[in-house]
């Protein structure tokens, strides 16, 4: 390996929180490069957008468009403003000292500013069955596809029992017939207000103590089969659609604990900033946002970490 290869900025994903921070980055004249990963976290470059069929939400598509070519659109843009890219995963960065150190398979880079934008993967069970019916009725994002002809005036079903989960069956009975919670406890999680929302809503049912073990349906989804975990009964529920709502896992494993993070493995930042307690590493997107997680609020974060790295950067000089 020669020499490390020494960058203004270095931005690490490769959704839109990715892709905007770079085009910004890039109109600045810091000509970015960026590492969009390989398979990493077992999706493609591109991010959760790659696994979602429509987008309906994301402004400036009346029509609407697929996950996959917006994100398309997004690395094109990138790339026809300047930006470096390589398909490569990060193996590990070093942030104890400056310039920051990022190890990839085609050597070692140095970077002056850093943005980490490899967002989040939604947790899946891998019932049997899931593989073959993934995206045909099954989901990990009620708000991303909760909408579609497919699920409107169908039984609908939502795997969970905290907030997420009752803010997704609550949104899913404007679309589905009736929506079937299964809970794997004999209460949920959820705060006081959406768990009220949930048990006053009469287009909602809870299975307690429930836990779904297969789902089947011939080329799309139309059977989740539940076993109760206490008395041990089985039975097979109608559904056009399955929405998991068991939690995210933020793809931090690769900082191994150079960051501060939440609880859950979220990195922190402060308030009304992308900027991290490091100065020079900012982090945007849903690797740091639990809360929205949409392609749009991601976009609007990458803007915000290429901004002001620009700034930090100004700063040094």
């Amino acid at each position: 390996m020669g020499t490390d290869t020494h960058e203004r900025i270095i931005i690490i994903g490769s959704g839109p929180a990715a892709h905007t921070a770079a085009v910004y980055a890039a109109r600045a004249e810091l000509s970015p490069l960026l590492f969009e990963g390989f398979m990493a976290g077992g999706v493609a470059a591109g991010g959760q957008l790659t696994t979602t069929t429509e987008v309906e939400n994301y402004p400036g598509f009346p029509e609407g468009i697929q996950g996959p070519e917006l994100m398309d659109r997004m690395r094109a843009q990138s790339l026809h403003h300047g930006t470096r890219i390589k398909t490569e995963t990060v193996a590990k960065v070093e942030l104890g000292s400056r310039p920051f150190r990022i190890h990839a398979p085609s050597g070692t880079y140095t970077t002056d500013a850093l943005v980490i934008s490899t967002g989040a993967t939604a947790k899946r069970m891998h019932l049997p069955g899931e593989e073959r019916l993934w995206q045909k009725g099954i989901s990990a994002c009620a708000v991303c596809d909760g909408a579609l002809p497919i699920f409107r005036n169908a039984p609908l079903v939502v795997i969970g029992g905290g907030d997420s989960a009752c803010e997704e069956a609550s949104y899913l009975t404007k679309f589905g017939s009736s929506v079937t919670m299964l809970v794997r406890r004999d209460e949920l999680r959820a705060s006081k207000a959406m768990q009220k929302r949930v048990l006053n809503n009469e287009k909602i049912r809870v299975l307690w103590n429930t836990e779904a073990t297969e789902v089947s349906g011939e080329d799309k989804l139309q059977y989740v089969h539940v076993k109760n975990n206490h008395s041990g009964e089985e039975q097979k529920i109608e559904a056009a659609g399955l929405f998991y709502a068991i939690g995210h896992t933020p793809n931090t494993a690769f900082l191994e604990g150079q960051l501060e993070t939440d609880e859950t493995g979220y990195l922190l930042t402060m308030p009304d900033s992308t900027a991290t307690a490091l100065p020079g590493v900012f982090a945007a997107g849903d690797v740091k946002d639990k809360v929205w997680r949409q392609a749009v609020t991601a976009a609007g974060m990458g803007c915000m970490a290429a901004l002001e790295a620009e700034r930090f950067l100004a700063e040094q000089e």
